[in-house]
């Protein structure tokens, strides 16, 4: 697979890295597993296999020999030798094939999935590309133009490009992707204790994958003591002293000064992943009761997910796990 031309940001990104923390390695990984993981289900994949993680406006790629793809998440103008490739379903390509991803009309990312998977090292157990440690992925950072990607040799013959019928539907995932993030509480309580709730919060541009970075009305501690650095996650609300809250992405830092006053949970992080500057955020409380419940549906709805594709493709589903 060639790279004409790299988009926005196009990283190869993979299931997270675990056990590091200690070492100051973050987590990573795609910043939607769930999208990403129906993308590699539909190109018979497992769930977490590496793929490309897709940020704003997409590549151009070719791909040298025949090849299955799929393009699961934010909603991107795409074509494959000038016919139009919908996401969230799957698609056989000919050898000499190029797939354009042109802009993002809504959301933000994708996760583009090869048969196969794309064959990175895999450093620290993952081939996910960590782009503040320059590891991972292709040397540590984003595709460029002229970057070659290996993937497995697809067994089926293609003569010309087949784009499947059926689909998945997103809203399966995500019945209502405009609802608040459920917030657990966190460890430094804000004044008033509602704050967090009570108004809406708009995406800053100084956003990354590290975290997103809100404006509104400032937010203030009840208690101004001075604060030492502590461990946080992915999903961890952190207040800086001008008031306005981070929220942490996938490539948070393993440790941070800053007051936590939430976290996200992790059956709504997905939707952090499709916001982009401008767009507004609200947030709603949660209990860890209600955390729980929601994770075991998102795990029910992926399950269902990829027994729907199994049978469509006559395959047997992969593990969650696999």
């Amino acid at each position: 697979m060639e790279v004409l031309a790299p988009g926005l940001l196009t990283t190869v990104q993979g299931r997270g890295r675990e056990g590091f923390r200690h070492l100051g390695v973050g987590f990573g990984g795609a910043l939607d597993p769930d999208a990403q993981a129906i993308a590699n289900l539909l190109v018979g994949n497992a769930v977490s296999a590496a793929t490309l993680e897709i940020a704003l406006a997409g590549p151009t790629l070719r791909f040298e020999r025949a090849t299955r793809i799929a393009l699961c998440g934010a909603n991107f103008d795409a074509d494959i030798d000038g016919e139009t490739f919908p996401g969230w379903r799957r698609a056989d390509l000919p050898g000499g094939s190029v797939l354009r991803i042109g802009g993002c009309r809504q959301g933000a990312r994708a996760w583009l999935a090869v048969s196969g998977g794309i064959r990175v090292a895999d450093i620290l157990g993952s081939a996910s590309t960590d782009l503040r440690g320059g590891f991972g992925g292709v040397e540590g950072r984003a595709l460029r133009a002229g970057d070659r990607l290996h993937v497995e040799p697809f067994a089926e013959t293609v003569e010309r490009v087949r784009i499947a019928p059926w689909w998945i539907d997103p809203l399966a995932l995500d019945p209502d992707p405009s609802s608040s993030i459920r917030v657990l509480p966190g460890s430094d309580a804000t004044d008033p204790a509602d704050g967090l709730f009570a108004n809406a919060w708009t995406i800053a541009p100084a956003s990354d994958r590290q975290g997103l970075r809100l404006t509104g009305t400032p937010l203030a501690l009840r208690d101004a003591r001075e604060y030492v650095s502590e461990p946080i996650v992915p999903g961890t609300l952190q207040l800086p002293p001008g008031g306005q809250p981070i929220v942490l992405l996938a490539d948070a830092q393993t440790h941070g000064g800053y007051p936590r006053i939430g976290h996200a949970i992790r059956a709504d992080r997905g939707r952090l992943a499709q916001l982009r500057a401008g767009d507004a955020i609200r947030f709603a409380p949660c209990t860890p009761a209600e955390a729980l419940a929601a994770s075991r549906e998102r795990a029910h709805t992926l399950a269902r997910i990829a027994l729907a594709v199994a049978g469509r493709i006559g395959v047997a589903p992969p593990s969650a796990s696999a």
